[in-house]
């Protein structure tokens, strides 16, 4: 892979991370880092399954279909990484740390 390769991965994934935290309702406690990570292997799931379903990925132009399923796999990735971060911040007794009096 290219160094273009590499940074246009960086910046869909960075869109289609941001989209799919949008499309989720409430407020997800994970960090714009942790977005971009989940959008880019959303990105490149996204654009197997499209493949994998007979979705043209490879047209003259924007891949809308494309994007809607990389945007949904997006949008659970960002909810699997809301649910595991909230987990992990939480102590035994079901409360945050440090909040303990």
């Amino acid at each position: 892979m290219t160094i273009t390769g590499v940074i246009t991965a960086i910046l869909i994934g960075t869109v289609v991370g941001v989209l799919g935290r949008l499309v989720l309702p409430g407020r997800q406690p994970i960090g714009f880092l942790v977005t971009i990570l989940v959008g880019i292997v959303a990105a490149l799931l996204g654009t197997a399954l499209a493949r994998a379903l007979g979705i043209p990925t490879a047209t003259a132009g924007i891949d809308w279909l494309e994007l809607l399923v990389q945007v949904i796999v997006a949008a659970i990735g960002v909810a699997l990484a809301a649910a595991l971060m909230g987990r992990r911040r939480t102590g035994v007794m079901g409360t945050r740390r440090g909040l303990l009096r």
